[in-house]
């Protein structure tokens, strides 16, 4: 069902019917990730970006319910990508398969990388496949690494989402 013309917009039994609840999943994360890189690589002309709602809204970071609270995927997408505040932009050169479904096809890895405000370099890497785990070898001209550590956003299915009664999916 849609409301406003937004899939997946479904009043939630017990909210008020106008309100744009929406529970988000990996998949939601997956997009949100794909869209930071993009505004990376055009950070010349991208300054600022930020989300709309925060909170029991589309694309929410948080959900609430009475006192309670669950982080989404959103939320640790966003969280993963703090060291890009503030980072400079790093040419990459991305060469990976391509990811087919039906008759679209895309990149199947999207890539932005950045030195940060502190003088680290930060990678963020998407897979799009979520079938196929994609072998991946990095090299950083100029770039001496020293130690390297890393976060995987990941969940057994593509709608797999944080609840109330399973926060950590």
């Amino acid at each position: 069902m849609w409301m406003n013309g937004v899939p997946g917009t479904t009043p939630k039994t017990g909210r008020e019917p106008g309100f744009l609840y929406q529970q988000n999943t990996l998949r939601d994360a997956v997009v949100a990730a794909l869209n930071f890189n993009i505004f990376h690589q055009h950070a010349d002309r991208v300054r600022m970006t930020n989300i709309a709602q925060m909170v029991n809204v589309l694309q929410a970071m948080i959900l609430t319910r009475g006192p309670r609270m669950v982080l989404t995927p959103t939320y640790h997408v966003f969280h993963m990508f703090r060291p890009f505040q503030d980072a400079t932009l790093l040419p990459t050169d991305l060469q990976a398969p391509r990811y087919t479904l039906r008759s679209m096809s895309v990149p199947g890895i999207s890539l932005s990388a950045a030195r940060t405000a502190a003088g680290s370099i930060a990678v963020a890497l998407v897979n799009l496949d979520p079938h196929k785990a994609t072998p991946v070898t990095l090299s950083i001209a100029g770039a001496t690494v020293h130690t390297v550590q890393g976060e995987i956003l990941t969940a057994a299915a593509l709608d797999a989402r944080n609840t109330f009664e399973n926060p950590t999916p």
